[in-house]
């Protein structure tokens, strides 16, 4: 349960200067070896640091932690699995297999843009930049006691960006990894290309290592339900397919004592049980069979933790700030489809929304709107723009709307009465401009055909939310529907982008690197099962994406946000939700915390242990 970066929006660069590589390594004599890599400056924690400064060296080791499993995420779901290949394009993925792999070096919770060595004990860069050599601890094991070398390094990370079978978003991640050579036993060599991200290497530092012998008579993209092999401090144990799955802590792991582990992987086991509605599972929760929950609801967490272990102090109840950009909430169009592809029309749509009605009566004054696509962060555009970002927009002004050059979108604020006469007439005004007509109640598209909208999703925990937006796009004369479906067809039919809108919260970045590509990318619009969810391909956001993935300077990746930031509102792409900025967390009074969690994260529940009489206390021992 360490900060690993298997999400992929947390990025990183540069390094810091540690001892020098032996001399038996004559290619690299001057070459300082690395104990951490970062993106900007030097690392905050020294080369004999001895754990992260949010974690307890004398937490307690045992017990268990229950929860349920968030939602889907790349192919993994909320009420169901079928696969424990979380990296295969097929089925739908258990909750928590990222548990199992250890990495080259795992990202500190303290830190916008740093990892430090795991399997690696350190690493040299080549002076151009496009050569890092990762040098192994000899002691690192896989689960069945092989030792894990720089094969199992380069097959695995070969394997991810070459398998067809396996999820593209690595594909896409790593297509400007040129090669990962095993030189020797313990020593990897990773090149890039010339045009490679600033980031890229960060992004590899942290990618999942498979045992190469074990998938040596086995298909590595095949769904299957045969536990992988894995080296990191938990195995998978008991599971039944679809209803539970547990990773048990393996007592002996090789690297239980190293730095970025003391104090961390605490759960003798970590259980995963999975229900058919989220309802269901906070039920679970309230009865004692889940013992952790971050709570995702706004009415859940004003009305509903009012049940007998919360007035007698078995369960309780906080909200955990942390310094995280937020995510970027909102319902995205998909521009494959033509009825969306005129921006005046997404605008239409948007205006529809009442949040201020909405925040009120459905989510109890919980939440602030979103604005942007780089939320509650100094990556956020505002007013008008500066000299820096009107030099890199000025080059496309022939292909941007006139407005990316003046005040940065901001949807308006409505009355709050849920059908805003005001919104409503401008949003018919934009309809009729992009060529609309009235027939009757029907409005149809410039085609001819009527105007209709399915709003697609895998659960129903949305339809409050989204039920007055239907009913103010039916009075402009548009067929808006829910349409759910359950998670194995929501997640088929998202890999082909086959919906109108869908709602995606895309996770916050403090360092945005290239990972923008696999969300914003043209190239990743025209990849089935890529993150362009909306189908955006457009010639200024490529031209942002590259300034952000190769910004050398904290100055230049906040202009190069803040411009991209212009070009994504104005152009209409989505309709913006809203954000909390602060972490929901329930918990069974059975488990005690570090002082202080990480800056960017609630450190729930990786840096927690069971304290055995408080669990005894509550019946939980």
């Amino acid at each position: 349960m360490r900060f690993s970066r298997r999400d992929f929006l947390l990025t990183a660069g540069a390094a810091s200067v540690g001892a020098v590589v032996p001399a038996r390594y004559a290619f690299a004599e001057k070459e300082p070896l690395l104990h951490g890599l970062s993106s900007f400056g030097d690392l905050a924690l020294p080369p004999d640091f001895k754990n992260f400064p949010y974690a307890d060296p004398a937490a307690l080791k045992g017990g268990v932690l229950a929860l349920a499993p968030n939602g889907i995420s790349g192919n993994q779901a909320f009420d169901t699995f079928n696969t424990l290949n979380m990296f295969s394009f097929k089925g739908q993925g258990a909750a928590g297999l990222n548990l199992i792999f250890d990495t080259l070096m795992t990202g500190s919770g303290n830190e916008p843009d740093a990892c430090y060595g795991l399997v690696a004990r350190g690493v040299t860069v080549s002076p151009n930049k496009l050569t890092y050599r990762f040098f192994l601890r000899p002691e690192a094991r896989f689960h069945d006691g092989s030792p894990l070398t720089a094969e199992d390094v380069a097959f695995s990370l070969e394997t991810l960006k070459n398998d067809e079978g396996t999820y593209p978003t690595y594909r896409l991640m790593m297509r400007e990894m040129v090669s990962a050579v095993a030189e020797q036993k313990d020593i990897v060599r990773i090149t890039f290309s010339p045009s490679r991200a600033r980031d890229l290497h960060l992004i590899i530092a942290q990618m999942p290592i498979f045992s190469k012998s074990f998938y040596t008579a086995k298909k590595f993209s095949d769904a299957t339900m045969e536990p992988p092999l894995g080296s990191s401090a938990y195995r998978v144990g008991k599971f039944e397919q679809g209803r539970f799955i547990e990773y048990e802590r393996v007592a002996d792991y090789w690297a239980k004592d190293l730095p970025v582990n003391v104090g961390l992987n605490n759960f003798d086991r970590i259980r995963y049980e999975y229900f058919r509605d989220r309802q269901v599972a906070f039920e679970a929760f309230k009865s004692g069979l889940l013992t952790f929950q971050q709570e995702s609801t706004s009415r859940n967490w004003a009305t509903g933790y009012n049940f007998p272990a919360i007035a007698n102090g078995r369960v309780k109840k906080e909200s955990i700030d942390s310094e995280l950009p937020t995510t970027a909430q909102g319902w995205r169009f998909n521009l494959r489809r033509d009825k969306f592809k005129d921006a005046r029309i997404r605008e239409a749509i948007a205006l529809a929304f009442d949040f201020e009605w909405t925040n009120k009566f459905i989510m109890y004054s919980s939440f602030k709107r979103t604005t942007s696509y780089f939320e509650n962060s100094q990556m956020k555009a505002q007013g008008l723009p500066s000299p820096q970002e009107l030099a890199l927009l000025e080059p496309f002004r022939k292909d941007l709307p006139e407005a990316v050059f003046g005040e940065a979108y901001l949807p308006p604020v409505s009355d709050g009465s849920g059908t805003d006469r005001n919104l409503l007439k401008r949003a018919n005004d934009l309809l009729m401009v992009a060529g609309c007509k009235r027939d009757g109640k029907v409005l149809r598209l410039p085609s001819g055909e009527p105007f209709t909208i399915e709003f697609f999703d895998f659960s129903t925990a949305l339809q409050p939310h989204t039920g007055p937006f239907l009913s103010n796009l039916q009075r402009l004369g548009i067929e808006a529907k829910p349409r759910v479906v359950d998670a194995a067809q929501y997640q088929e039919r998202v890999s082909k982008f086959d919906f109108d809108i869908m709602s995606v919260n895309a996770g916050g970045s403090l360092t945005p690197g290239d990972s923008l590509r696999l969300v914003y990318g043209s190239r990743a619009a025209a990849t089935p099962g890529s993150l362009n969810y909306c189908g955006i391909a457009h010639p200024a956001v490529d031209a942002m994406l590259e300034k952000i993935s190769n910004a050398h300077s904290r100055a230049e990746l906040d202009v190069a946000c803040r411009t991209l930031d212009r070009i994504l509102r104005a152009e209409q792409y989505w309709v913006p939700m809203w954000y909390l900025g602060t972490s929901w967390i329930a918990a069974w009074d059975m488990y005690d915390r570090p002082a202080n969690h990480p800056r960017f994260d609630s450190g729930a529940p990786m840096t927690w242990w069971v304290n055995p009489e408080k669990a005894k206390k509550i019946g939980k021992a």
